[in-house]
């Protein structure tokens, strides 16, 4: 290895390091490995591994990699409360300022690209929650379905319309609750924009070439998951009586499925299959995302010198934030 990690140090003080990639590529094998050679301190940016309790389907770092090098905002929730892309922004914010405070490097791992680009961008400003109209909303989903409402999503706002899947209650229920609130579509109101990070970044993808290799993989890790008790850790948050699957926590691939399963409406096999096909299509949307992300250098997580590939990465010039906002656009 023929990188200055002192010189590497002072440079990457500038600013913040971004690791990202789809599910299962090797994203937290390749941070701790940097972890052992650079002063970072790690953020997760992962919007399930904020919950408590959800370890195994989840693929959460084990308790002795944790202690070995520790992880932000995991563990943060309990699952029956809801963390939004703007709550991460504004703990991740405070956490940057932090560690840089502290003379480390913030390096921000992850694969949930809505936090990545909540917290880069910037977010809309948008009404709090209304609890009564979301109330009503659901009222409606429930004795019209969900198709009625998306339908109605679709007159009010086209473009939203057509971002958010009938199947997406969550995003769909939000929609429609902010034009009650504010008589604009949310569209209208995420054209003003908060500002973005206003840090140099170094952004890092991290992935097999082999896109079969990844789908062996996500197949092969939900597999080592059953093995590990999986189905036990979904059987005690069912127990619990207060989570349902509308719950974004819930939602996480596998979680779903399994919760399916064990109320009879899924075999085994079927629950395996749909999970792992449900992990392969968030990895799809995972790339699909970082095709188009400004300053992305890949890496190769099956290269014999795919750390090197990263420090090499990380040696370059940072892209500046408005560079970065520029090219989003």
């Amino acid at each position: 290895m023929s990188v200055d990690l002192a010189a590497l140090t002072v440079h990457l003080k500038q600013g913040i390091v971004c690791l990202s990639g789809p599910t299962a590529a090797g994203k937290t094998a390749l941070a701790m490995a940097l972890a052992k050679l650079l002063p970072v301190e790690l953020v997760s940016v992962d919007s399930a591994l904020i919950y408590r309790d959800m370890d195994i389907g989840t693929a959460k770092p084990t308790p002795e990699e944790l202690a070995i090098c520790p992880h932000h905002l995991i563990d943060i929730r309990d699952p029956a409360e809801i963390y939004s892309a703007a709550d991460f922004r504004s703990d991740a914010l405070a956490l940057i300022e932090d560690i840089r405070a502290r003379g480390k490097i913030p390096l921000l791992v992850g694969g949930t690209m809505l936090y990545f680009r909540a917290l880069l961008a910037g977010l809309s400003e948008l009404p709090a929650a209304d609890a009564s109209i979301r109330e009503a909303l659901q009222q409606r989903a429930e004795k019209e379905g969900w198709t009625v409402l998306h339908h109605e999503l679709c007159v009010i706002d086209p473009v939203a319309g057509a971002r958010i899947h009938p199947n997406d209650p969550q995003r769909l229920l939000r929609a429609l609750e902010v034009y009650q609130v504010t008589g604009q579509t949310i569209t209208e109101l995420t054209r003003t924009q908060r500002p973005g990070l206003s840090l140099p970044t170094w952004q890092i993808a991290v992935a097999p070439v082999d896109r079969k290799i990844l789908h062996q993989r996500i197949e092969k890790r939900f597999q080592l998951m059953l093995d590990a008790g999986f189905t036990n850790e979904v059987i005690k948050l069912q127990a619990r009586g207060d989570l349902h699957l509308d719950l974004p926590s819930m939602r996480s691939v596998g979680y779903r499925q399994m919760w399916l399963h064990l109320l009879g409406k899924l075999s085994a096999e079927e629950m395996q299959e749909r999970a792992v096909i449900a992990t392969r299509q968030l990895a799809k949307r995972q790339i699909t995302w970082l095709r188009s992300w400004p300053g992305l250098t890949w890496v190769d997580s099956l290269s014999e010198d795919y750390l090197t590939q990263a420090l090499n990465a990380l040696s370059k010039e940072p892209l500046a934030p408005e560079k970065w906002l520029k090219q989003h656009d």
